[in-house]
């Protein structure tokens, strides 16, 4: 801004944007370098010491997901269902109760269809 000169200024703001271009790649490369650094060898072994244990739990987890399942087979009582469902810690406890209530319902559903209508017999005419 100090100079008059058009020419001057353009060569000042063309080099001003290619410090800036380098600036910006250098800060992509580094950003990229961050991104894809390798994993320690440490880290790795950790996560093979740990793996039986994890495996166990997996297999423990999976177990007691079995069990529930069973148990919410012999409930028939929504209300029961959702007190068990608000009382639930695990993402997947919550999310088997949650379908024993959707087939309760369903099977409600169901069955208030093919079941007669009480009224259905006063509504018809006389002939």
């Amino acid at each position: 801004e100090a100079t008059v000169d058009l020419a001057e200024r353009r060569r000042i703001r063309s080099a001003i944007r290619e410090l800036q271009r380098q600036e910006l790649e250098r800060d992509e490369e580094a950003l990229a370098s961050k991104r894809f650094r390798p994993e320690r060898g440490s880290h790795r072994q950790d996560d093979k010491e740990n793996w039986p244990r994890s495996r166990r739990l997996e297999e423990e987890q999976q177990t007691a997901l079995a069990a529930l399942s069973r148990q919410l087979e012999a409930i028939t009582d929504v209300e029961e269902l959702t007190k068990l469902l608000r009382a639930a810690g695990e993402y997947e406890e919550r999310k088997l109760i949650r379908a024993a209530i959707r087939k309760l319902r369903a099977e409600e559903i169901e069955g208030e269809a093919l079941s007669p209508c009480p009224g259905a017999a006063t509504l018809q005419s006389p002939d």
